[in-house]
């Protein structure tokens, strides 16, 4: 599947399940998730290649000589995906941001930590991580691709919160 095609599956998903969240209070949602999903897939990755080269895969610094972020067991993307129909996912969103945060000091205070908040229909942040759950960053152009909808996101936010919206972001074309 092409690039253009996964941006505009995700877009599609993504903005239907806003509900009446503001695109200004959403993208947050949207973007925090989808890097919480990379950095849980390079983990992944990492935790494999431990594996097969016979290293401990819960050794923390396996992850750091390799930049890879370190992310905690209750902040991996499976732990959030086998809890994305409770009813408390805003809260365990929210401590797997602080947990990254913690172990990863070059995170710190950057992470969005609003996802328990009563406006934020949990219902629908839960098919969110549903969503986002068949995305992949898992290939060698991870980076890349993460970057990429990251860009698309941004302009198709700022293009759905009209004038104001697009202050802060100039598209690649310019």
């Amino acid at each position: 599947m092409e690039i253009q095609d996964i941006q505009t599956q995700l877009w599609a998903a993504a903005d239907k399940l806003r509900g009446n969240i503001s695109s200004s209070d959403y993208k947050y949602v949207v973007l925090g998730l989808i890097f919480l999903k990379y950095v849980s897939d390079a983990f992944e990755n990492q935790y494999q290649k431990a594996i097969d080269e016979n290293y401990d895969p819960e050794d923390r610094d396996y992850y750091l000589a390799d930049n890879v972020f370190w992310v905690p067991k209750d902040a991996r993307w499976d732990y959030l995906v086998s809890n994305a129909k409770q009813p408390t996912i805003g809260v365990l969103v929210d401590d797997a941001m602080d947990a990254i945060e913690r172990d990863n000091p070059s995170l710190k205070g950057v992470l969005p930590k609003n996802y328990a908040r009563e406006a934020l229909d949990k219902r629908r942040l839960g098919e969110l991580i549903d969503l986002f759950t068949n995305t992949n960053f898992k290939s060698d152009n991870a980076k890349d691709l993460l970057g990429q909808v990251y860009e698309y996101f941004m302009g198709m936010f700022a293009d759905s919160e009209g004038k104001h919206g697009g202050e802060f972001y100039t598209p690649r074309s310019i």
